[in-house]
């Protein structure tokens, strides 16, 4: 049976993301990490590891955004990949996550900590159900979403920024 976003969104209880598309936390590991045994720009204690699903449809992104921790993009379901945008080095990383490998997707991609990245579907027509786990443990209070100010930083990628960027 092929399943649409709406099934997904439904049947998963999934709730509109502030950066786009739509999400739910399926995860948060009971075991915490304390603080002064993280890296001194994290403000308190972290979770060791949670993890969501997350769906992106039509022409909805993930607009740029950064996070403190390691992020792993895991496909699940869809009739789309996700193309994975980071700012690495100065330079555009472009990573798709799908189950075609033929079409170099991966099943699997990481975005490391505190880089800039955004995402989109390569179809418009489709969508796509993923799943993201951080580690350490995602919490909003290490979440950066980015602005127009991005341009300024990299203005030789300006046209990309743009066009994942919310206002």
């Amino acid at each position: 049976m092929g399943y649409t976003s709406e099934f997904y969104i439904k049947k998963m209880q999934l709730q509109r993301h502030p950066e786009g598309g739509w999400f739910r936390e399926i995860y948060r590991s009971k075991e915490v990490i304390p603080q002064n045994s993280l890296p001194v720009d994290f403000s308190g204690d972290r979770n060791f590891s949670t993890s969501i699903y997350y769906l992106l449809e039509g022409e909805d992104f993930s607009a740029f955004h950064r996070i403190k921790s390691d992020e792993i993009w895991h496909f699940y379901a869809g009739n789309s990949a996700i193309e994975v945008w980071s700012i690495q080095n100065g330079q555009l990383v472009k990573q798709k996550v799908g189950n075609h490998p033929e079409n170099e997707e991966q099943f699997q991609v990481i975005v490391p900590k505190n880089t800039w990245f955004a995402a989109r579907l390569t179809n418009i027509k489709g969508f796509a159900l993923v799943g993201c786990t951080v580690s350490p443990g995602f919490h909003f209070e290490d979440f950066e979403m980015a602005n127009k100010n991005l341009l300024g930083k990299f203005p030789q990628l300006s046209e990309e920024i743009e066009r994942l960027v919310k206002i």
